[in-house]
């Protein structure tokens, strides 16, 4: 075990290489970069956290060379700005997507930032080294990296992201917001992370810290620089006579004597009178993110490692199956598509890291079955048959419901049955969670839904009983695919083709209208373009840019090659596809489906928030939805930008985003993408347009712009995004969750649009107990909600386990709205015996409040200037390539 108490400096080349240590002035800490337009030149908990998760993403690729490509090379990298892009081309090849591992760090930036939003954190010194809280914030800090390395064992990585957030907030927080820097330590804290070791020579109660500080700057106003301590933040607690405060701008106590602070979140005066000091904590706190990225990786190992932030360009493999006496056919369909990607992507860069497993049947559904291993997989899915039933309808969307939970984000869902869903009071509920995760949901269902023969059916079935899968495969950029048995073999084919990198292709109109061409754009980046058309067609055509035409005649033709099964046709244009405009032409009964995708590396991810102009820190306040009437920011993160036609074009850029209403496709708004930061980050924003905050429906989004020769780029999100009616927060506790307890939980409800009439439910795993005094609420325009939910822990709940908590706000009969919905996973985590944590304290006020924003108090956002002056000036800094290889034992 490497000794604690040792000099990084001193572990020499074998266990440490420090590369250069460059952090540019013009390169938190404040939350993210939308902080930076408070203070331009500052470092923020952004760019900490994804310059640590590049660095240990390196030093892992340099430890474990690739199969089959020739290692990489540490020169290679000295000098330049570490990016996602050019590690995954030099470790996986030319081309390779980082799309998932760039989600992945998103997950854990955001996660975070939430600290300095969330309710339930915000204002807590444990978690964010306030107010000589030094050994309550180790203690949580601790919790948090086991409780993120117990999350990821359940292979539930989005919540390890949620976890690994918070303790890197923390983390960062200590060197920013304690003396630690101005006693002149130049590495980092030797036993933050080891909760065994005594922190050590911490100021007390009666101890004087810091002198009064008149001026913004307060460079001298430390008393002593032998004992540790940390500022007090506003007033809970209320700080003692001759204690420091943290300072700056939002921070109540510095205006009581001794007044003043001693942050450095930021390079501004205004809000950090430390601010001198700001790029010495940065460059220690950057130090110790590496520390603790290494941790998880010596605890996790490197496949576990490796799941957790998704440093893998392949996707996961999600099967949803349904197991009554007609699956036969399809049951055996899904076997020989898991075998052969099994087969085929085993020991390569494809071959899934994840896979999901959820069987049902009517009334049961589950369990869900997750491993890492793909011969466990086949074991399980192997020992899966088709007994009993035969009935109709089933329990398909709970069973779903079940994958999307345990399924990473960015993945492809298949889902087999013939039959309806049981369950479809579900739909609102698993639209709303396919957005969340972002996963594709494709329907492979051997019924035409137009027959009236199949299997037994204890009622008569109304024809329009597929619908709401169709609404969860619209909202999550997936199909409903209706096949026979005989052909369901070959139509499953296509799940090994979805898991490929494929972007959706932008129709122009987005639906077929009798008598009018659809028309998309293919790009010199693009390779194996395919159009997929589903529906009762007589004949199609498709055209390329020179006017060679093919038609649906099956096998090899002049464009490409076609199949076709029953109402499924595919067709896979010959490579390198001609760049231009392309047109396609169908004539069908009802509403044919058409669907144009194509592997290339150059994609994008987006997220939504509103900026944040109040305390504790600016910022942007990640949100999974716009909300009505509140002014939003779109951030777009384009990946893949190293891929060109030519080595020597210049980068592809997009230059604005168009948003239009699904599924007919009525454009609801253009916006200009303002560029941020260095072109090669592919870091874009835009506000939403009015409009689009006051549309009922789903809408999707578009980017356009051009490569680097000049030429078109289109791409699509392949999910569609909702405005949603009203903002939920649902936060839970920080402390554990464990067997036999129980926990309050906080839930916040905001109205931005109008008056709303809401009935509020919740919903949690059925052998826990969920109450809460918060049933029905009526909100005017800006006006908050604010209630307590109360969660029982079984004492037979297995330790380790994960719970996920719904509450779901409906308009009532006077206001009806559609239904908004907040997701919470919390982990039950038998208590370690370190752990010695005292359980959070909470308000002993009223659980429910409502107030004008003028009288809110601890408002979250100034709404009526939200994104006001902010939308035109947003700013990005890069930190520069730093690699820490350090070989720590676990703790």
């Amino acid at each position: 075990m490497l000794p604690t108490n040792v000099p990084l400096s001193h572990l020499g080349p074998s266990a440490l290489l420090l590369l250069q240590l460059l952090l540019p002035p013009t390169s938190a800490f404040f939350p993210n970069i939308w902080s930076l337009l408070a203070a331009p030149s500052s470092i923020t908990h952004q760019d900490l956290t994804e310059e640590a998760a590049l660095n240990i993403t390196l030093q892992l690729f340099l430890e474990q060379p690739p199969s089959s490509r020739p290692p990489l090379r540490l020169k290679d990298f000295l000098g330049r700005t570490l990016l996602a892009d050019d590690l995954f081309a030099a470790y996986f090849g030319p081309g390779s997507s980082s799309r998932r591992f760039r989600a992945a760090l998103g997950e854990v930036s955001r996660a975070n930032a939430a600290q300095d939003f969330l309710p339930t954190s915000k204002n807590d010194p444990d978690q964010h080294f306030d107010a000589e809280r030094l050994g309550q914030g180790r203690t949580r800090l601790v919790g948090a990296l086991r409780e993120a390395v117990v999350a990821a064992r359940a292979f539930d990585n989005t919540l390890a992201r949620q976890r690994l957030g918070a303790a890197l907030h923390a983390l960062q927080d200590f060197y920013s917001h304690s003396n630690w820097v101005e006693m002149g330590k130049k590495q980092p804290h030797p036993h933050l992370l080891w909760p065994r070791q005594e922190l050590g020579n911490l100021a007390q109660v009666g101890d004087h810290t810091c002198s009064d500080c008149d001026k913004l700057s307060c460079p001298g106003n430390l008393l002593g620089y032998t004992l540790l301590t940390s500022g007090y933040f506003g007033t809970l607690p209320s700080k003692p006579p001759g204690k420091c405060s943290h300072g700056g701008h939002f921070d109540q106590s510095s205006s009581q004597p001794p007044r003043g602070g001693i942050n450095k979140d930021s390079t501004s005066p205004g809000f950090s009178p430390h601010h001198m000091l700001h790029l010495q904590a940065a460059k220690l706190a950057l130090l110790a993110s590496i520390q603790a990225f290494s941790l998880l990786r010596s605890r996790l190992g490197d496949r576990g490692f490796s799941r957790l932030l998704d440093i893998t360009p392949a996707s996961s493999l999600s099967f949803v199956l349904d197991t009554t006496g007609s699956m036969g056919e399809e049951i055996n369909a899904a076997k020989i598509q898991a075998r052969r990607i099994v087969e085929q992507r085993r020991g390569s860069p494809m071959e899934p890291a994840h896979y999901v497993l959820v069987p049902f049947h009517d009334p049961g559904f589950g369990p869900v079955f997750t491993t890492s291993d793909p011969d466990s997989f086949w074991q399980q899915l192997n020992e899966i048959h088709a007994l009993g039933g035969g009935d109709e309808p089933e329990m398909c969307l709970s069973a779903l419901e079940l994958a999307l939970l345990h399924t990473p984000p960015l993945s492809d869902i298949f889902v087999f049955t013939d039959a309806s869903p049981k369950d479809a009071f579900l739909t609102n509920r698993v639209e709303s969670l396919t957005r969340e995760q972002r996963c594709r949901v494709t329907f492979l269902v051997t019924e035409d839904p137009s027959r009236g023969q199949g299997r037994a059916r204890r009622e008569v079935l109304s024809p329009l009983r597929f619908e709401p899968y169709e609404v969860v495969a619209l909202a999550s950029g997936g199909d409903v695919i209706f096949t026979k048995d005989q052909h369901i073999q070959d139509v499953a084919a296509i799940v090994g083709d979805s898991m490929a990198d494929l972007v959706t292709l932008p129709l122009e109109p987005p639906v077929v209208v009798p008598g009018r061409p659809l028309v998309f754009s293919v790009d010199g980046l693009l390779q194996r373009v395919t159009v997929r058309i589903h529906g009762e067609v007589s004949s199609f055509w498709i055209r390329n840019p020179e006017g060679v035409s093919q038609g649906q005649e099956e096998g090899q033709g002049p464009l490409g090659h076609t199949r076709h099964f029953g109402q499924f046709w595919m067709v896979t244009m010959n490579d390198p596809p001609q760049t231009g405009t392309w047109e396609i032409q169908v004539t069908a009964k009802g509403n044919p489906r058409v669907r144009v995708q194509a592997q290339t590396s150059l994609d994008f991810l987006f997220y939504f928030g509103v900026p944040m102009e109040d305390g504790p820190h600016p910022g942007l306040y990640p949100l999974t939805h716009p909300v009505a009437g509140l002014q939003t920011q779109l951030l777009v993160e384009v990946t893949g930008l190293g891929s060109r036609g030519n080595p020597g074009d210049p980068l592809p850029h997009f230059s604005h985003v168009v948003f239009r209403g699904v599924p007919e496709g009525p454009e609801l708004g253009r916006v200009p993408l303002v560029p941020k930061g260095p072109r090669e980050r592919g870091l874009l924003a835009a506000s939403l347009p009015p409009m689009l905050l006051s549309a009922a429906g789903p809408f999707s989004l578009e980017l356009i712009g051009q490569d680097g020769g000049g030429r078109d780029l289109h791409r699509a999100a392949p999910q569609s995004c909702m405005v949603v009616p009203v903002l939920l927060e649902l936060s839970g506790p920080p402390g554990i969750l464990a067997p036999g307890s129980k926990v309050p939980l906080s839930l916040r409800i905001a109205s931005f649009s109008g008056p709303q009439d809401l009935d509020i439910r919740t919903s949690v795993n059925s052998s826990f107990a969920l109450t809460s005094n918060l049933s029905r609420v009526r909100l005017e325009q800006n006006e908050s909600a604010w209630g307590r939910l109360w969660l029982e822990v079984p004492d037979s709940v297995a330790p380790d386990s994960v719970v996920t908590v719904t509450v779901t706000a409906t308009g009532r009969e006077a206001s009806p709205v559609a239904p908004t919905y907040a997701f919470l996973r919390l982990l039950v985590l038998a208590p370690a015996p370190q752990d010695q944590r005292a359980a959070p304290a909470h308000s002993s006020g009223p659980f429910l409040t409502t107030a004008s924003p003028a009288l809110r108090p601890s408002p979250l956002v100034t709404w009526g200037r939200a994104g006001g002056g902010l939308a035109g000036n947003l700013w990005w800094g890069t930190v520069g390539g730093v690699l820490l290889l350090l070989g720590l034992a676990s703790w």
